[in-house]
Order: structure tokens, then C-alpha cells, then sequence
């Protein structure tokens, strides 16, 4: 019997504009400590931040793990998720949590569901879906840096780049909620702990203070209001500085993110 080969999907255009936003942040914190980063990245559209860093020629600087062991290469997506291309490295599962109570990581990407007024996190609990947090805890706890990333909206949506500007014609259901359903990642516990916390999305860049949620960046081609403030199901504050995203995480080409860290 013929069994017919099926092409994956492929990774829709906004998914990678995330990843890339991510790795610029990472490239900023490289500056900073002036040695390779550790980050692990969470199922979804974080594991995609590994491929992007090997693209710009950033996988000697950006260290990324998993939390099933992979230690660097490519972590694979999806149902694959969990294994890695070319590791240099290969942890057990319990020594890899051990390294994450005790702070190895520098910085966390992982993904979100929803996300409150007050920075809460649910990353994969609803009424009609019964999934357990898995690592999410544990690794957000150990880490004194967590970039959630994630799409602004859920559900389908139709989000395209056209002449490096995000084209939104069809859009998802909010996920920045008045209050999250379970509460898996808390905000307020984060700030109490001094904690850098950032929610990245295709056309938003939130910062969470003291203040509440900061909206510090949105994406070229959309429009702040009806585009973000009216997607949420509450009014984040706008920062004094708010700035357009880079415009070359929307090119299809290399960003050249390893000439920036010379």
C-alpha cells in the first residue's frame, strides 16, 4: 500500500516575526553580560527562536535548551518538540529541572494563553480543556528573565507581511484578558522578586511594571488603536517612549543581529 507523504505546514509568516523579536532581545541581553546566553524555550512559538539565532549566525552566542535535555542545535516544533537537531549536549529530564530551581538559565522564552491586567499568565488551562501546567513553573520561577511569546489574538486569524508591514485582515479572539483563567505564572509575585518580564507578540511589546502592563513597541502597519487597544479586554499603559519594532524583523532577508554583538 502507497502511503502518501504530507508536507508540514509551514510556519506562518507572524509566528517568525515573534521568534526574530525575541532574538533581538536576547542579542540585548548578550551586550550586557558580555558572555553567551542560556535560554529555554517553551513548546510553540518560542522553539522557533533557536532557528532564527542559527540564521543570523547566533548559535555560538545564544545558547538554547529544552527542557526534555537538548543542550543547543535546532529545536524542532510541534508535535516534534522536545527534540533537537545537532545537539552539542543531552541532560536527563530531572537534571534539567534541577538546573532550572537553581538558576542556570539566564533568560526563559515560553509561550502564553492568556494573559491579565496584572501580568498573570495561563499558558494551556481552560474550561474545556483540561492540560496541566507541566515545566511552565518551575522554569519561569528559576529564571530571573521570562519573554513570553505568543500571538496577540487567538483563534484563526489571517495576518500576512506585505512590503515589510504587518497586514492584518482577519483577527483572532483577545487573549490580554481582564483575568486570566488559572493563574499559572503570577505577575505580582514576579515584581516582588525583581524580575524582567516581557509579553511579545507579532504587533505588541509589553514591559510589566509596578505600573501594570507598559505597550512600549507595535509592529509598522498597525494601528494602535484598533489593532491593539480594542483587541484587549483591558487598557494597558502607553509608554511615554512608545517606538516602532525594528523594521528588520519584518524583512525576509537576515537582520545581521551578529554585527550588532562586535
Amino acid at each position: 500500500k502507497m502511503v502518501r507523504k504530507v508536507d508540514p505546514k509551514p510556519t506562518p509568516q507572524y509566528e517568525k516575526i515573534i521568534a526574530r523579536r525575541i532574538l533581538v532581545e536576547l542579542t540585548n541581553v548578550l551586550r550586557g553580560k558580555g558572555s553567551p546566553v542560556l535560554v529555554n524555550l517553551g513548546i510553540g512559538i518560542p522553539a522557533l527562536v533557536s532557528s532564527v539565532a542559527a540564521e543570523e549566525n547566533l548559535s555560538d552566542h545564544i545558547i538554547t535548551v529544552v527542557e526534555s535535555g537538548p543542550w543547543g542545535g535546532i529545536a524542532l516544533s510541534g508535535t516534534d518538540f522536545g527534540q533537537a537537531v545537532s545537539p552539542f549536549a543531552l541532560s536527563t529530564i530531572p537534571d534539567m529541572f534541577s538546573n532550572f530551581e537553581g538558576g542556570i538559565i539566564d533568560v526563559a522564552s515560553l509561550g502564553f494563553l492568556q494573559v491579565d491586567k496584572y501580568g498573570n499568565v495561563n499558558p494551556s488551562i481552560l474550561p474545556d480543556r483540561i492540560f496541566g501546567p507541566g515545566g511552565f513553573p518551575v522554569i519561569a520561577g528559576g529564571s530571573p528573565k521570562t519573554f513570553f511569546a505568543g500571538a496577540f489574538t487567538a483563534g484563526e486569524k489571517k495576518i500576512d507581511v506585505v512590503n515589510d508591514r504587518l497586514s492584518i485582515t482577519h483577527d483572532g479572539s483577545a487573549k490580554f484578558v481582564e483575568n486570566v483563567y488559572k493563574v499559572i505564572f503570577s505577575g505580582p509575585q514576579a515584581l516582588k522578586y525583581e524580575k524582567e518580564i516581557l509579553y511579545v507578540t507579532e504587533r505588541a511589546v509589553f514591559k510589566l511594571t509596578e505600573r501594570g502592563l507598559i505597550l512600549e513597541e507595535y509592529s509598522p502597519g498597525v494601528d494602535i488603536d484598533r489593532d491593539i487597544l480594542r483587541k484587549m479586554e483591558f487598557s494597558p499603559v502607553i509608554s511615554s517612549s512608545i517606538r516602532q519594532m525594528d523594521e528588520r524583523i519584518f524583512n525576509k532577508g537576515m537582520m545581521g543581529l551578529a554585527n550588532d554583538i562586535v
